[in-house]
């Protein structure tokens, strides 16, 4: 059955190759694997995104980040969302958008929302007060889904994230650098990662993108800028080819993390490449890191200097092979299409069944 999907992503950032945040890179994995099969990608953004599929853009905003510019973003949303339903034929909508609640559309399309974030994130009547009918949630993770409340709503089995494992192998000689690499933010943690690379003498970039919220800003400034030196840098922002090119020639990847990490695309990535991570045990990464053998789980800046020592015992072979193995994005994928197909047959039967019921009606004698 050939579909016409609708995709949401978050009203302020941009999907595409090179996007940063986790559900923007799902969202753009999705949408090409779509056009690829032969389905209709639709999706709504901001300006500046590059999908495979058909954009339906509303206005990109590049000031500072406010809760008067989030209120409005989601109405811009809500208006391209509703567009987009009269305009097209649409089977099912998936929304990624960290705010999806803000702008439900009216109707019965099927609804499918990938949360991304930890369930304790979302305000709690997500789980059970959502009225719109043909709503459904699903993890992205055991973790995650086991963190949801007892008997939320609606909530559909769990679908593992991916990440594109052939695209990511590169031929590129190892360096002796560690890496971390995400968004600067607190929850990341990544000042604990220039601590253990001090602790331990190893060179260190950190790579990422200072998004314009107040709290981004001033964790940078105040716990990043002062930890870092000649041989702990700071090197900015990184699309595709620039974040392929350090996971790979990286001696691993450090992910410090103080919350409950729902999934993990960078540390999927850094396998991809033949690199191991070393990582809190926080939500789902124990779930993606072998301890041992792709990597350490540790618990502090300590344990993790320590680790950046016995890494260079670890194969980059078993890395690739497990990431083949576990974290292909096709495999999502392919997933991912097997829902949309169940939630738009059921839709249809719903529909059918009415138009019986309103037959029946409309035979009995007045």
């Amino acid at each position: 059955m050939k579909l016409t999907v609708l995709s949401v992503a978050y009203p302020l950032t941009p999907v595409g190759p090179d996007a940063v945040g986790g559900s923007e890179q799902i969202l753009t994995l999705l949408d090409s694997a779509l056009v690829r099969a032969g389905h209709r990608s639709i999706v709504v953004a901001c300006e500046g995104s590059a999908p495979q599929g058909e954009l339906v853009p509303t206005p990109r905003w590049d000031g500072p980040l406010t809760d008067e510019i989030r209120c409005w973003a989601q109405g811009q949303h809500r208006i391209a969302i509703e567009e987009a339903l009269r305009k097209y034929d649409v089977d099912i909508i998936h929304m990624h958008s960290l705010d999806f609640w803000c702008y439900i559309p009216s109707g019965t399309v099927p609804i499918l929302v990938t949360l991304h974030l930890p369930p304790d994130w979302y305000p709690p009547e997500i789980f059970y007060d959502i009225t719109r009918p043909n709503v459904y949630l699903n993890c992205v993770s055991a973790a995650q889904q086991a963190a949801c409340p007892p008997n939320a709503h609606a909530l559909l089995p769990h679908v593992d994230n991916g990440v594109d494992v052939d695209r990511l192998c590169v031929p590129l000689r190892k360096r002796d650098f560690a890496l971390a690499l995400g968004r600067i933010c607190p929850e990341k943690g990544l000042h604990y990662a220039l601590d253990a690379a001090r602790v331990a003498g190893a060179p260190f970039l950190l790579a990422g993108e200072v998004y314009k919220y107040e709290a981004h800003q001033q964790y940078f400034d105040q716990e990043i800028v002062p930890r870092l030196d000649a041989c702990r840098r700071f090197v900015g922002p990184a699309g595709f080819r620039a974040k392929r090119r350090l996971l790979t020639q990286a001696r691993c990847l450090m992910i410090p993390s103080v919350v409950a990490e729902t999934s993990s695309l960078v540390a999927m990535e850094a396998l991809s490449c033949g690199t191991p991570v070393i990582a809190f045990p926080n939500g789902a990464l124990p779930e993606i890191v072998e301890h041992g053998r792709t990597g350490f789980i540790v618990e502090d800046e300590d344990q993790m200097a320590n680790a950046l020592h016995a890494v260079r015992f670890l194969d980059p072979e078993v890395c690739r092979a497990t990431a083949r193995k576990r974290f292909s994005a096709s495999r999502m994928s392919r997933r991912y299409i097997e829902v949309y197909q169940t939630l738009a047959a059921s839709a249809m039967k719903q529909t059918a069944a009415s138009f019986e019921s309103s037959l029946d009606e409309l035979a009995r004698p007045a």
